[in-house]
């Protein structure tokens, strides 16, 4: 038996086609019995493939083999000009031993079905390529976040055991100011568990911002002000000089991000900057659309190959079972950072120091 397979499209003179070649083999169907398969390639692409169909329509003869195919505007002529060897080809075949006949011609439904499956088992390979990669991805923003957890953490309890250490002899000043960072800290903490339970959920791989005008001076006051950073630089004999102009315009951007974003580059000053070091703040209007807040050590610097790799995910400088090192909460700030459509850098000078910069928009 001739078996033909007719690939279609989903063209509107489609169904006049499917009827002319129908049409055509019952003509023939005295002279030589034929098998007609129709297969639409955009439900069933892993049969075009499979037959390597670069065009419709086309009609492909699958038995007796040689496969042969005839394709293009004009398929009904190619298709009786072919008729003829198609049928000697056919009646010689039906003569041979059918044992050998089976052996060279696979079912077509079984062929089908095979290809089908393999192209379902694809899919999903591929399905399973990109769970596995929201699972890593969320790995990673639980990692980052679950870091960056322990400064507010350790300032919260910082704070709190100032207070019970020192109530009775504390101004009420001073414990006024403790109880404010304790509260802003707190913050800070729900914030980031918030990022921790997104993550969790895989939703996205941006992170939730909540976007406001904004007075950045003020910000940055607050960070440079805040107890548990200027206890850590009296540890270590530093100084935090600030250059923050009163007449910035407001930006548009998450303050507690902001604040994050300004404090973890601080924080990672103060690491890596040695006793009796300095460190500066900076804040400029750079143009009519963004404002530019810098942070300056004279600490052990960064390779300049190292400029990117710096915010990737879980990369340090010098990795130190002892110490924290840059990497984790620099990919948290580039990540907050792109979500307000700014940018973050570093400007490297071996070990004479690092510049960090990072860019808002004004509102």
């Amino acid at each position: 038996m001739l078996q033909l397979l007719l690939f279609i499209d989903d063209r509107p003179n489609t169904s006049d086609l499917i009827q002319e070649v129908e049409q055509f083999l019952n003509q023939k169907s005295g002279d030589c019995k034929s098998k007609l398969q129709v297969i639409n390639v955009s439900s069933q692409p892993y049969l075009a493939e499979h037959f390597k169909v670069v065009m419709t329509p086309a009609l492909i003869k699958v038995n007796p083999l040689p496969r042969q195919a005839i394709a293009g505007k004009y398929l009904i002529s190619q298709l009786a000009n072919s008729w003829k060897d198609w049928q000697t080809q056919t009646l010689q075949s039906e003569d041979q031993d059918l044992e050998v006949q089976a052996n060279n011609n696979s079912d077509l439904p079984y062929s089908t079905e095979l290809i089908r499956v393999a192209d379902e088992v694809f899919r999903l390979t591929q399905d399973k390529s990109a769970l596995e990669e929201q699972l890593r991805f969320k790995d990673r923003m639980i990692a980052i976040l679950a870091h960056d957890l322990r400064s507010p953490l350790t300032a919260v309890s910082l704070a709190l055991e100032t207070i019970e250490l020192n109530g009775k002899v504390l101004s009420s000043d001073l414990a006024l100011q403790l109880f404010k960072h304790a509260r802003n800290q707190t913050k800070a903490l729900n914030t980031m568990i918030t990022d921790i339970l997104e993550a969790a959920m895989g939703s996205t791989s941006e992170l939730k911002i909540d976007l406001q005008k904004i007075q950045i001076s003020q910000i940055c006051q607050n960070v440079i002000n805040d107890y548990s950073l200027v206890s850590s630089l009296d540890a270590k004999q530093q100084t935090l000089t600030a250059d923050i102009p009163t007449d910035l315009p407001l930006v548009y951007a998450d303050a507690e991000r902001v604040r994050q974003v300004l404090s973890n580059l601080i924080d990672n000053a103060i690491k890596y900057t040695p006793l009796g070091g300095e460190i500066n703040v900076a804040v400029l209007h750079r143009t009519g659309q963004k404002v530019e807040v810098t942070v300056t050590d004279n600490g052990v610097g960064i390779p300049a190959e190292l400029s990117e790799r710096i915010f990737e995910d879980r990369f340090r400088v010098a990795p130190n079972d002892a110490q924290e090192g840059y990497g984790i909460g620099l990919a948290v700030c580039r990540r907050i950072i792109r979500a307000h459509y700014g940018q973050i850098w570093v400007d490297v000078a071996g070990k004479q120091g690092s510049c960090f910069h990072f860019t808002l928009p004004v509102y």
